[in-house]
């Protein structure tokens, strides 16, 4: 058994920990690794409690691009053994790529490369991870996410090769987890539902349990979404002046300007952003905020008819992955609220992580919508969610919230509750008119389905605090210790199974 670890980033010392855990655990004593950023890469080749027999790094790889000799029969190959049905897929998901990402400011439109340079580099990229798979020949590869060319060509690689991919994925139900084949759906958890179809589930007593303390008290899945908010106020963005923070501040941005200009040649291509910008960035954000755009809120009328479309991050990979063709928001908004009966109002509200990156302009344009009311996003997202007459996400969880709450859900991109009979998926825009109409006149809700698929996914998945083990935990015992139960469940996909 061998075992290939995506090891982006900070999630390399949460992925060697769960290398360590098999090893010692499990058995498994074979390891290689696909790694984002040197620093992780120097971690990982310095250890000695676990041995990669091979550990590729994404930017070495990437930097060959530039003395890269195009080869279009070679690509021409590719597309045809690896098109989705064509390349584009792969690169339109890569942020860095396609809108020059570096930071959050809003909005990167602009591509970092030519269409040739990114031909080039993805022809590196692949050449080099299907070399990597053809020699290490591991039976599975665990993936944090897919959120670049380098993750997505290991991933559809690796399926035509017969190698085991399992990507972690959020249950989006408390704080759980669920490792997954593919990454739109639960792939173990629809297996788990057509098995217990003729019997009954030991987890439905759970799922029961859940939906009923939910309806009671809808709240977020994940603590970090209620909080996000409670920092974008005028006061705060003139914390920075105090003495203490100004210091802090000055001292952090000096030390950036250091490293980037002596060690640019180590960094990561997608961290070698130019300081100058990175602070560009902050203090418009900061001009933008003491603004405030309190002033382009229109009313919350629970009361009225309305529809519900939550903003959603971008460009994120929730929407570059899942929804490739619905990422221009305002257009899809325009789209939606045009097909709503006339009467009605299409809500739009900020994804709460967010409100302080879009423009005033971008607000703006929106309210030139004649149905559309923009909603204040400090106001309870499952409040709103709760009133509403129909929900139409892309992949936003509030198409999940939604469904839980038993409200019509029509969804524009690929997420697990999908599968729910009484969801909708919109394929074609010209449809959309007929099927809102179907849905606030024919709308059958099965609650039976719904509890199906939440015990499936709690027999299917983990409790895990992902967030706080990436981002915030700095104790390496305690980050070790949190990833038992994730080896533990990797285990039963990779061995068990």
């Amino acid at each position: 058994m061998k075992v290939c670890l995506v090891l982006q980033r900070q999630f390399a010392y949460i992925g060697h920990n769960v290398a360590l855990w098999l090893k010692e655990k499990h058995g498994v004593q074979n390891f290689c690794g696909y790694v984002y950023q040197r620093w992780s890469y120097d971690f990982l080749k310095n250890q000695k409690d676990v041995k990669y027999s091979s550990l590729l790094l994404d930017e070495d790889i990437h930097k060959e691009y530039l003395n890269e000799k195009l080869d279009l029969e070679y690509l021409k190959i590719l597309e045809k053994k690896y098109g989705l049905p064509n390349l584009w897929p792969y690169i339109a998901l890569d942020r860095v790529l396609m809108f020059n990402q570096v930071v959050r400011e809003y909005p990167y439109n602009t591509p970092a490369y030519t269409h040739e340079e990114m031909m080039r580099i993805f022809q590196v990229k692949a050449r080099a991870i299907i070399k990597f798979l053809e020699t290490e020949k591991p039976d599975a590869i665990l993936f944090p996410n897919i959120g670049g060319i380098g993750t997505m060509v290991l991933y559809e690689v690796a399926k035509k090769m017969g190698i085991k991919p399992l990507i972690l994925l959020t249950a989006c139900t408390e704080d759980r987890y669920v490792f997954s084949e593919k990454f739109d759906y639960f792939t173990d958890v629809e297996k788990l539902i057509a098995k217990n179809k003729n019997q009954s589930s030991s987890y439905l007593t759970q799922a029961k349990q859940f939906i009923e303390n939910f309806r009671n008290k809808p709240e977020p899945y994940h603590p970090d979404v209620l909080n996000a908010l409670k920092t974008i106020n005028r006061r705060n963005q003139l914390k920075f002046l105090y003495p203490t923070n100004f210091i802090k501040s000055l001292s952090w941005f000096v030390q950036v300007i250091k490293i980037y200009f002596t060690n640019r040649k180590f960094n990561d291509y997608s961290d070698n952003f130019n300081p100058w910008y990175y602070l560009l960035d902050r203090v418009k954000r900061k001009f933008r905020n003491l603004i405030g755009t309190n002033n382009l809120y229109d009313s919350y009328t629970p009361e009225e008819d309305f529809g519900f479309f939550p903003l959603h991050l971008e460009p994120e990979v929730s929407t570059l992955l899942n929804a490739p063709f619905y990422t221009d928001q305002i257009c899809l908004i325009k789209q939606i609220a045009r097909s709503l009966p006339l009467h009605f109002k299409l809500y739009v509200k900020e994804h709460p992580l967010m409100a302080e990156y879009r423009p005033r302009k971008y607000y703006k344009e929106l309210k030139k919508i004649p149905n559309v009311k923009l909603i204040n996003p400090k106001i309870n997202g499952l409040d709103i969610v709760s009133k509403a007459k129909i929900i139409f996400p892309i992949t936003s969880t509030a198409g999940w919230e939604g469904a839980l709450l038993k409200k019509p859900v029509i969804a524009f991109g690929d997420q697990f509750f999908n599968i729910l009979s009484m969801v909708k998926k919109c394929k074609e825009i010209e449809q959309l008119p007929f099927m809102i109409q179907d849905s606030l006149e024919n709308y059958k809700y099965n609650e039976q389905e719904v509890l199906n698929l939440l015990a499936a996914i709690f027999e299917d998945s983990i409790p895990l605090n992902l967030h706080q083990l990436w981002e915030q935990e700095t104790d390496m015992t305690k980050k070790r210790l949190g990833t038992e139960q994730l080896a533990n469940l990797l285990a039963k996909k990779i061995i068990n199974d």
